[in-house]
């Protein structure tokens, strides 16, 4: 600013007082000039730095704004995983039986697949209590089975039915990480939990490669992620004793977490946004701009170092103080920002290409998911709440033949509906839409686009949003037309089966009523001849006994025969209440005690001192019982064993001192149940023929047909017991009957 003041003009002989006042313009200027000078100054100065400051102000922004969006794209990239694997039928079984060793492997294979594919941390699933029963880090050192993490909030609120997301530091391996989490319905009823932990650290590698802090805190003000390690898990701001208290009770920061201040003070910069990070230690300050996330909870916390607006109004100054070389310094700190900005554009051309490799992360994300979902066995079909198709994966459209565009918009009655059924479509349509599922699921008929028959199972669950909200429905459909036919195959074999067993049961059973009739008949013979003998010496009184019990066996020969009838044909058979003790005394007095004599074989009992009451078919029972003791009888006579029994092996061991051959009965009780053992001192069971032993038409005879054991216990357990076999200590065999024992 060039001022020219021209002196006004004196009269020749103005004095000493003239000259003095010809000076004050000339002081006056320099003094307004210096005034002037020191505004400029100043006003360069502030200006200057008033610029820097927009200008960090701006960068942080445009940072808060892309460090916010991968923040967001973080926490909510895996969010799907635990919705997803809660519609698992595995993890609804694993839940429904914790005990079931299969259930579990299946499970943590599946989460371990699922986990390996997607990226994230771990994916384990809890049930009502927080106990951790499949986890895809299970056969890890750290593995989370049979950890308890009932205490976290993400847990907590996804028994609540909610989509629980939860910040802290893992419990097992203490390591930080985002948990995310889901509930497992079956029907209306929330039987378990899934949770996936997503690790924060490679966003955190990014920040440490910035210049300045950068840092995020929860809702109570703790700091928990961020580039610098000192500040992690301290608070920003006094916390109540309850709050406290919470955070050591959820574990959030650690079992041993005290609340420690942050090293610095935040201050607030008057009416402008931001504030003023001080450090005590070296007198450090940074603008610190924050960044809500209310949907997460949390405070992102930017910061640009202080030092660069001190230095713009020191250089400012220094620059307006050169009053001679204004324009020299003027270039200068022009050319100096330039430079700035040219730093600034080439910072933020590296952020833009950081927010687009983090767009082609989320990209190749979404397309990974996608390609998940595509490679899917099972159909997956999402429906708004008017019952609206708006998503079906590429299994489903294969399923019924129609592509995604032909069903996407579509309302009911659905074009794979099956004409044949489309009452019963409407009422599972109307069933769901109104909430009414179940987790077994539901069995339709689809008819494809081809007109050939689809035969699915359809398991439905609510559809909820990021919002908590419900806004349609999510149906895994799953294609069974393969095991329909193979069940319908599987039936008519049976049904061949069933035919063969009956002829071949007729021919048991013809051979069974010549054996089992043979006694009785012999019997009948005997005292016809004797009645002979009496009749003729006129002996009246003991006619009438060999009468009698002649008439006995010829009734006992027709129960047998009706008996062994009805088991036959499989119709209801005759229980009455029988004595154990009684049958064995039967059963000795048939036809046992005479081939026992006959084979020199002794027959020892051991019976239970009071009677063994239980329902049971008497005769039958006293065939099962003399069908086994002439089997044990057979089997001590050194040849081959009777038919179903093994005969005697040789083997490379010491053979054990022969016993003597003996026929022993037993009966005993054991915990509601009646027992009878038949125990011989035979060549015993070897394991190759103890395996097969009630096989049907297996036998060591060459005159068996191999089903006299497989009848003797199909006959037991038509009574709702068991016919079991074994080794006897010392040698021979031991067969038991067991039997539920009558009130």
């Amino acid at each position: 600013m060039n001022t020219e003041t021209r002196p006004t003009p004196v009269p020749a002989d103005t004095g000493a007082a003239g000259g003095s006042r010809r000076g004050w313009p000339a002081a006056g200027t320099a003094a307004t000039l210096l005034a002037l000078s020191g505004v400029l100054v100043w006003g360069a100065g502030e200006w200057a730095a008033q610029s820097e400051l927009d200008n960090q102000r701006d960068n942080l922004r445009r940072s808060g704004e892309v460090q916010t969006l991968a923040l967001r794209g973080v926490a909510t990239r895996y969010s799907f995983l635990p919705l997803t694997a809660a519609q698992q039928p595995l993890v609804a079984s694993l839940l429904k039986a914790p005990d079931s060793e299969p259930d579990r492997t299946a499970a943590n294979r599946y989460l371990e697949t699922v986990n390996t594919h997607a990226g994230s941390d771990v994916l384990y699933v809890m049930d009502t209590s927080g106990r951790t029963l499949a986890s895809s880090n299970w056969q890890s050192p750290r593995s989370f089975v049979h950890q308890n993490y009932g205490n976290r909030p993400y847990f907590i609120d996804a028994l609540a039915g909610q989509v629980g997301r939860f910040f802290g530091v893992g419990k097992t391996t203490g390591e930080p990480g985002l948990f995310a989490s889901a509930p497992v319905r079956d029907g209306d009823r929330i039987i378990g939990v899934v949770a996936v932990k997503v690790d924060m650290q490679p966003i955190v590698a990014t920040w440490s490669q910035l210049r300045d802090p950068v840092f995020v805190t929860d809702e109570l003000g703790i700091v928990f992620l961020g580039s610098v390690s000192q500040w992690l898990y301290k608070t920003t701001r006094p916390l109540p004793a309850a709050e406290v208290q919470r955070v050591r009770d959820e574990e959030q920061y650690g079992s041993q977490w005290t609340p420690v201040a942050v090293p610095w003070a935040l201050r607030k910069q008057g009416d402008m946004q931001g504030h003023e990070l001080v450090l005590p230690t070296g007198g450090t300050s940074y603008l610190a701009l924050n960044e809500a996330l209310p949907d997460l909870g949390w405070t992102l916390t930017l910061t640009a170092d202080s030092r660069a607006v001190a230095l713009a109004r020191q250089q400012a100054w220094a620059l307006a103080s050169l009053v001679s070389g204004l324009m020299v310094l003027a270039a200068l700190y022009w050319r100096l920002r330039e430079r700035h900005l040219q730093e600034n554009r080439r910072a933020r051309i590296v952020l833009e290409q950081r927010v687009q490799e983090r767009t082609q992360a989320l990209q190749q994300a979404q397309a990974f998911r996608q390609s998940m979902e595509d490679a899917l066995l099972v159909g997956m079909r999402a429906r708004d709440l008017e019952g609206r198709i708006v998503y079906v994966n590429a299994a489903m459209c294969d399923m019924v033949g129609y592509r995604a565009d032909q069903l996407v918009g579509q309302l009911p009655p659905y074009p794979y509906w099956h004409p044949d059924d489309l009452d019963r479509h409407w009422q599972e349509n109307d069933m769901a839409l109104a909430g009414q599922v179940t987790a077994q699921g539901l069995e339709s008929r689809l008819r494809h686009r081809d007109g050939h028959e689809v035969y699915a199972m359809v398991y439905t669950a609510r559809l909820i949003d990021g919002d908590h909200q419900h806004v349609g429905w999510m149906s895994s459909v799953v294609d069974i037309t393969a095991q329909k036919r193979a069940e319908e195959q599987q039936q008519q074999r049976e049904a061949q089966l069933q035919r063969v067993q009956r002829v071949i049961t007729v021919g048991e059973m013809a051979s069974t009523l010549a054996h089992e009739l043979n006694q009785p008949l012999a019997a009948l013979v005997n005292y016809a001849a004797a009645a002979r003998a009496l009749a003729a010496q006129g002996r009246n009184d003991l006619l009438a006994d060999s009468l009698a019990a002649l008439s006995d066996q010829a009734l006992r020969a027709a129960d047998i025969v009706g008996r062994i009838r009805r088991w036959v044909r499989k119709q209801p058979q005759t229980r009455e209440p029988c004595d154990l003790n009684a049958v064995v005394d039967q059963s000795l007095a048939l036809l046992l005690r005479a081939e026992a004599r006959r084979h020199g074989i002794a027959v020892q009992l051991d019976l239970a001192a009071g009677p063994l009451c239980v329902h049971a078919d008497r005769v039958l029972l006293e065939q099962v019982v003399l069908n086994l003791g002439l089997n044990a009888l057979q089997a001590m006579q050194g040849g081959d064993a009777a038919d179903g029994n093994p005969a005697p092996t040789t083997s490379s061991a010491a053979a054990p001192q022969p016993q003597p051959p003996e026929l022993l009965l037993r009966t005993r009780t054991d915990v509601g149940h009646a027992l009878l053992e038949v125990l011989d001192r035979g060549p015993g069971l070897p394991p190759e023929i103890a395996t097969r032993l009630f096989e049907p038409f297996f036998t060591t005879r060459a005159e068996g047909l191999g089903l006299g054991l497989n009848i003797c216990r199909s006959i037991v357990e038509s009574m709702g017991g068991e016919l079991l076999a074994s080794n006897r200590d010392g040698g021979g065999a031991v067969f038991l009957i067991r039997l539920p024992e009558a009130p």
